[in-house]
């Protein structure tokens, strides 16, 4: 369990902007689930969900650069929940799975060329003596505007995308699931992001600005025009 403790590379909790965040949002007398509910929420809501800030740079995989940036992919938000939670204490790691996301705008949808999401990425951490799945990446704002419950955590059951919305219609599958890590394999998501986007990561790594969009606002405009 020692391993989930301590810092790493990519979730680097001895960093001291990674410190502040942890205890600035838990308290001393808070049990260790009271700590992974408050760090859950302040993951998911402060830091805004943006898919288009995929890159091949692994210095923005770091879970302090996630302080600095406010924003980020469900990658680098379930790094920034490992780190935090580390830091307060709690043994913490990542999982990745392949999703296919029925409910994604159509913008990202041409640039990506299909709904499969690859390398979702959640966090788990060790709470009354289990691992418990969360993921943070969807912000209480970005549901409201796509009409996706938002995901709520109480530190004994997994947080998971439900398989539908709030209308119905199918929002997230679940296809394949490489299993847990206790730091980000970065050279096996970059080789599972050329396997199914050869096209869009040729392009990034020649530097090219490919991903462009407001994704809360492609949301509203899109659920204004299917009313």
């Amino acid at each position: 369990m020692e391993i989930y403790l301590k810092p790493a590379w990519f979730t680097d909790s001895d960093n001291a902007a990674v410190i502040n965040f942890s205890n600035t949002h838990v308290s001393p007398g808070d049990s260790a689930i009271d700590k992974g509910i408050k760090l859950y929420y302040a993951v998911r809501d402060k830091i805004r969900y943006n898919p288009y800030a995929f890159t091949t740079d692994r210095s923005k995989f770091k879970a302090s650069y996630m302080l600095s940036a406010m924003e980020g992919f469900c990658i680098q938000k379930a790094i920034l929940l490992s780190a935090a939670a580390r830091a307060a204490g709690i043994p913490a790691r990542l999982r990745f799975v392949n999703v296919v996301n029925h409910l994604t705008t159509e913008n990202l949808k041409r640039k990506m060329k299909s709904d499969l999401f690859v390398f979702h990425g959640c966090t788990e951490m060790f709470l009354e003596g289990r691992w418990v799945k969360s993921t943070p990446a969807f912000n209480l704002s970005l549901c409201e505007k796509f009409g996706i419950r938002p995901l709520d955590f109480d530190g004994r059951n997994d947080s998971l995308f439900h398989p539908f919305d709030r209308d119905g219609r199918k929002h997230m599958e679940y296809v394949h699931d490489y299993g847990d890590f206790e730091d980000l394999p970065f050279d096996l998501m970059v080789d599972e992001m050329i396997k199914f986007y050869p096209h869009l990561v040729e392009r990034i790594n020649r530097g090219e600005d490919i991903f462009s969009g407001n994704f809360e606002e492609e949301a509203v405009e899109e659920n204004k025009k299917a009313l």
